[in-house]
């Protein structure tokens, strides 16, 4: 039964208990099923649909009754005048019940942190020991569930003997944890597709899975003619995209054979402007080696000149030299012939 599930500590919604996990997690994700045709009859006829429902909406009621144990125990002094002293005193008992679980639990957490920070240790007797001890007094946490859950079924067996306490612990829905309202209403909707269920009859069911199977292929074919559309439709942007880009070249190709034959008149000018040059500096050379060779043939003309003259005077020099020592021998002849 769901009852005995419900009755574990984490559901007692102490914010301390409620982080002891001694229960698997629903997932937080569910799938939503598509909804089907809404079924003929409105209401249940035969007997065993009628106990199935009446089973589930028993179930979700103690529920209901059993998340706001915490809030019955936060508020003994308030709860005690108005759902009285047995259902109170049962509630205490089980708070204390819950306490000494939690208690337990926050115990054997720590010694089994410390026990991961000490594995070096492994082989050491006392750590064996403690290993040991951490074992057997986890075997003593099921039999305090058994009577967590024996204190929270006697709990609600006050409640149903007592409508009118259970009424006004109905009416307490603000005292409800978050979560422990999430599951209520997962409760709820579960009751809303069996009740549906259970009011469709066989013929009614094959009537929709049928349905649903048309729906289906009609789906089908309906996205893969969305995908043949999307297909073409991608072929012809990629087309007219190829023809933007075509023109766009034709354009940019016009631009630049204008720009080229700019570039090919001005590169004819400056063809033109550097043969000018060319054929100048040529020129220029040209005088400029033939002045060169003048210069160089007017050096050598002079060079000639000088050597040509310094020879002259240089046998101009002998000359008179030779002319001074013949009339010197002449006059010593005439002398001497005239003592004698």
């Amino acid at each position: 039964m769901a009852l005995d599930v419900l009755a574990v500590a984490p559901l007692y919604q102490d914010p301390d208990i409620n982080r002891v996990r001694l229960i698997a997690q629903t997932t937080k994700k569910s799938t939503t099923p598509p909804k089907p045709l809404p079924p003929t009859k409105t209401k249940l006829t035969t007997i065993e649909t009628k106990r199935i429902m009446s089973v589930l909406d028993e179930t979700i009621h103690k529920v209901e009754w059993v998340t706001l144990l915490s809030y019955m125990a936060s508020s003994s002094k308030n709860s005690e005048g108005m759902l009285g002293e047995d259902i109170m005193k049962a509630v205490r008992e089980h708070e204390d019940l819950c306490q000494i679980l939690l208690d337990r639990i926050n115990y054997l957490q720590e010694e089994e942190r410390q026990l991961q920070e000490e594995e070096e240790f492994e082989d050491e007797p006392w750590f064996r020991d403690r290993v040991l001890s951490i074992k057997v007094q986890k075997s003593h946490l099921p039999p305090l569930m058994q009577q967590i859950k024996g204190s929270t079924k006697n709990i609600v067996r006050f409640l149903l003997s007592n409508p009118r306490a259970a009424s006004l612990l109905q009416v307490q829905t603000p005292g409800r944890s978050a979560e422990a309202q999430s599951f209520i209403d997962r409760l709820v909707e579960l009751r809303g597709f069996l009740f549906e269920k259970l009011l469709t009859s066989p013929m009614e069911a094959r009537d929709k899975t049928q349905f649903l199977q048309d729906i289906t292929r009609r789906n089908q074919r309906n996205q893969e003619i969305i995908d043949t559309l999307e297909n073409e439709l991608a072929v012809c942007v990629r087309n007219r995209d190829a023809e933007d880009e075509y023109e766009e070249l034709d354009v940019i190709h016009k631009e630049e054979k204008l720009q080229l034959e700019e570039l090919k008149r001005r590169h004819d000018v400056l063809v033109e402007e550097f043969s000018q040059i060319r054929a100048e500096q040529e020129i220029n050379a040209k005088k400029r080696l033939e002045a060169e060779q003048e210069m160089v043939r007017m050096v050598r003309a002079a060079t000639l000149i000088q050597a040509l003259w310094r020879g002259y005077l240089v046998r101009s020099m002998l000359r008179s030299k030779k002319k001074k020592r013949s009339k010197s021998k002449v006059k010593g002849k005439g002398k001497g012939k005239g003592k004698k």
